[in-house]
């Protein structure tokens, strides 16, 4: 089945904030500017809500069941053959820095922050790719 516009329309939100975040890293490597670091943690969360917004609309489209949590839409994803158990993890993780980053119920871990930027966004790009739609930061 070909991707919907909805999925298109999540893919070029995770493109560009992917982008985004990327440039910001390379403005501050270090990530000891809060501006940056807020610019990045912005575009991260925005990348994560749009990953989100595309399991809960396929686990919906294709009647995979009702998730419980946000986290648990990628681990439907997983039970219907559609990710792995290692990506539905990771992003599972994110959903949790999200939730710290929205509703900042502790501060952000820098660390957290270097492995997305590093590679953890490899991640979206990947479920993407699972839900056949190319992001291409």
């Amino acid at each position: 089945m070909p991707p919907d516009d909805i999925l298109l329309n999540k893919a070029a939100i995770i493109e560009r904030c992917v982008r985004r975040m990327l440039e910001e890293a390379r403005s501050c490597p270090r990530l000891d500017d809060f501006t940056h670091v807020d610019a990045l943690t912005l575009n991260i969360e925005r990348a994560c809500q749009a990953a989100i917004d595309m399991a809960m609309h396929v686990v919906a489209d294709r009647h995979l069941g009702v998730p419980q949590s946000t986290a648990e839409a990628f681990v439907l994803l997983e039970r219907a053959g559609m990710i792995d158990g290692v990506l539905a993890a990771a992003l599972g993780g994110m959903v949790g820095f999200r939730n710290v980053a929205v509703h900042q119920y502790e501060d952000i871990d820098m660390s957290v922050l270097r492995w997305i930027v590093d590679s953890g966004h490899r991640d979206w790009i990947r479920l993407g790719e699972a839900l056949g739609v190319s992001i291409r930061p």
